[in-house]
């Protein structure tokens, strides 16, 4: 493993976490303590994750994003005892515990020169196994949905579901050989769950920090990479920088993306920029990472297989997915519902919350995901939207997917989000943000024309914003949930109609 200057064998890596293990142990660190992490990824969140493991604590990676409000709240849900921070987030972390009296005094890394640094510690410390032996179900990790819907939720993870999880390292081409960049931050599952599935693999594991579009293709090249996740929104940044097309990615096998949808418009362009073989795949925190996963040779720009690229894959042999109705029926094949999972990969619950427990996960063990989709004939799934994304215009369902993956294919458009906002006469109405294709200018006519020339009238978006950016989430998921605040307005007067006969 290597990031910002270290260089770690997996012997050294094994040394290191019993080290810190004891160093965890002698501040009173106990079996089900709670660890929380707080520093951009780095080489020391993996190492506490593992040394944490090796005295059966469990380690809560936190979002480095959110305000010392928000932090605290998430320390204060996890009842965490000691908190391992980046210096950079010493001020915050003084904050929280003067609200905290049960937080210990914190693990400090990134200044190996200051007394009982986290260097330090680790080097004086004893090197001896602590000697744990957990259990199956034991918890090990604890991850916070993204709150891009709403207030995070500790997803208790167990050694049973990493375990479950790493197995996809084999459908993704790793091996000892490989070299996987670990792009995604660590407090996702996609960044933290990619990280683990390389470690078990075998795989040399190269952690970043920060990046932009041009540094992430230069590490590409330079360290040789072979496997990498990223998200699609990175994937657009990356294929949009000036001579992508000339770099040289030979090392690459392939790269993985999800946590959000794509257009086949993007698809198709790192295809043509890349010649790399592309994996998709479909999960949530919830799931630790992928059940799911498009081949690459299903990414075919064929019109007779072009379909497929809207589709996320098929489920893995581990893997039991059923669509369900509103009264939890399974639904025929090809028809839309709920996507609920069965596998050793999910969750079993979330952290101090029973009804929200209750409400995700049935008696007969299916994960409700909250996600729309439907099986086609030949058992590939399509995820259509979030159930809370989807907008009720009029009495009519649309799918934000959908309108995004029309107005993706126009040349002008970079990005696009779709949400629905409030509107008295018809409850709410389909509304895009758009940013513009670099060389490009996307006009709100434009994009309106081109949508109903290829959607029904109540789909088309009533209003398109072009925009210079779009909110993101550190993983580059859009939030829409800050688009729908940010620009709602007040509603249409009641009994008003509409300006055009789209609706």
């Amino acid at each position: 493993m290597s990031g910002a200057g270290v260089h770690l064998t997996y012997r050294q890596l094994d040394d290191r976490t019993s080290r810190l293990a004891n160093v965890l142990r002698d501040r009173g660190i106990r079996a089900g303590d709670r660890i929380a992490v707080l520093g951009k990824s780095s080489t020391e969140i993996i190492e506490t994750v593992l040394a944490a493991a090796k005295i059966g604590a469990v380690t809560v990676p936190v979002n480095w994003r959110l305000s010392v409000r928000e932090l605290g709240e998430v320390v204060a849900d996890a009842r965490a005892r000691l908190i391992v921070c980046h210096r950079d987030f010493l001020d915050s972390v003084a904050e929280i515990r003067s609200n905290a009296n049960t937080l210990i005094e914190p693990i400090v890394y990134g200044d190996p020169r200051q007394p009982r640094s986290y260097e330090q510690l680790v080097a004086t410390a004893s090197s001896s196994d602590p000697g744990h032996v957990g259990d199956a179900d034991d918890v090990v990790l604890q991850l916070y949905t993204s709150g891009t819907t709403g207030r995070p939720k500790g997803v208790l993870t167990s050694n049973t579901n990493l375990g479950a999880c790493t197995q996809a390292g084999g459908p993704w081409g790793f091996d000892e050989s490989s070299v996987s960049l670990c792009a995604m931050p660590l407090f996702h599952i996609g960044g933290l769950g990619w990280a683990l599935v390389g470690l078990a693999n075998g795989a040399h594991n190269i952690v970043i920090s920060d990046f932009t579009p041009e540094s992430l293709l230069d590490t590409l090249v330079g360290e040789r990479v072979t496997n990498v996740f990223l998200v699609p929104t990175v994937i657009g940044m990356l294929v949009d920088v000036p001579g992508a097309e000339r770099a040289d990615v030979g090392a690459l096998r392939s790269i993985a993306y999800g946590s959000a949808p794509i257009t086949p418009a993007l698809l198709r362009r790192t295809l043509r920029t890349f010649g790399t073989p592309l994996f998709q795949v479909y999960g949530l925190t919830e799931t630790h990472g992928a059940v799911t996963q498009l081949d690459a040779e299903d990414h075919s720009t064929d019109p007779d297989r072009a379909h497929l690229l809207r589709s996320v894959g098929r489920p893995y042999p581990w893997v039991e997915l059923s669509i369900r109705t509103a009264w939890g029926k399974e639904a025929p094949r090809g028809e839309q519902g709920e996507i609920c999972v069965r596998t050793p990969q999910a969750t079993r619950g979330y952290h101090r919350r029973d009804a929200e427990t209750a409400a995700t996960i049935d008696p007969d063990g299916w994960l409700h995901t909250g996600d729309i989709g439907r099986i086609d004939a030949d058992g590939y799934v399509y995820v259509t939207d979030r159930l809370k994304d989807m907008i009720i215009t009029g009495g009519e369902n649309v799918y934000p997917t959908e309108v995004e993956a029309v107005l993706g294919d126009h040349p002008g458009v970079a990005q696009v989000a779709v949400v629905g906002l409030p509107h008295d006469t018809w409850g709410e109405v389909v509304t895009a943000f758009v940013v513009a294709a670099p060389g490009h200018e996307a006009t709100a006519a434009d994009l309106r024309a081109f949508a109903r020339a290829r959607l029904a009238g109540y789909k088309v978006p009533k209003a398109v914003h072009v925009v210079d950016t779009l909110p993101l989430g550190a993983t580059g998921k859009i939030l829409k949930r800050a688009l729908r605040e940010q620009f709602t307005t007040p509603p249409g007067p009641a009994g008003s109609t509409p300006a055009s006969p789209d609706q």
